[in-house]
């Protein structure tokens, strides 16, 4: 399920926004305090699929700065923002340069669920039964075979296993024993720590400082980025 964060400040337009996106399946998050420091947090730790900005709020919410925010961070810069813009605001979008889509006030909530759905498409690639995509990563199942942004990466049985479980699996997150045992099975007599090496090794071969797949939950486990 898609997730979907909405900024601004809540008035009809944005309760209409919401309900036509959850009608529409959508995981949809509004942060209860306005301003950019909540939208900044709010994103970070929902990591949406995408982040509707309405440009039409009252003064309030400062919409132009919360873009500039995001756009300055490492981690929500390359997520896809659609503005919500106020009726004849054609001409402000040349001071928001980078926006996925947008849609002008008074809204349609059908056009807007239509315009989300196909943004969506453009940013989440969709897995077919011998591919597993997640941005520059791809697991080819049928040839065994792992690429990051177009080069090979050279993996262990296990350290494949592990990539194409967890990538399988986007978002969810497992403990050390639930890998160990989905991996190495129930009858493995080596520990947990097996499973921090290997997470370790995968980490060294396909991430570098503009990829990462592999997130530690502190005291838990590992997900793989959705």
């Amino acid at each position: 399920m898609s997730g979907i964060l909405i900024l601004g400040t809540e008035d009809e337009g944005l309760r209409r926004a919401r309900k036509a996106l959850k009608e529409a399946g959508y995981q949809v998050y509004f942060p209860e305090e306005s301003g950019v420091k909540a939208a900044y947090e709010e994103a970070l730790s929902r990591r949406p699929d995408i982040v509707l900005v309405d440009f039409t709020s009252a003064k309030d919410f400062d919409a132009q700065a919360v873009y500039r925010a995001f756009k300055k961070d490492r981690f929500l810069k390359e997520t896809p923002v659609f503005a919500l813009m106020p009726e004849g605001g054609m001409q402000a979008l040349d001071s928001i340069p980078g926006i996925g889509d947008f849609i002008f006030e008074p809204l349609n909530p059908s056009e807007l669920v239509a315009r989300i759905r196909a943004l969506l498409k453009k940013v989440i690639p969709t897995d077919s039964k011998d591919t597993i995509k997640a941005g520059d990563l791809l697991i080819d199942v049928s040839r065994y075979e792992v690429t990051v942004n177009g080069g090979k990466i050279e993996l262990t049985f296990k350290e494949y296993e592990l990539l194409k479980f967890l990538a399988s699996n986007k978002g969810r997150v497992y403990s050390r024993d639930q890998l160990l045992d989905k991996i190495w099975g129930y009858d493995y007599y080596g520990g947990t720590r097996t499973v921090d090496v290997h997470i370790r090794r995968l980490r060294s071969k396909i991430e570098d400082r503009r990829h990462t797949f592999i997130e530690t939950i502190r005291n838990i486990g590992y997900k793989f980025i959705a």
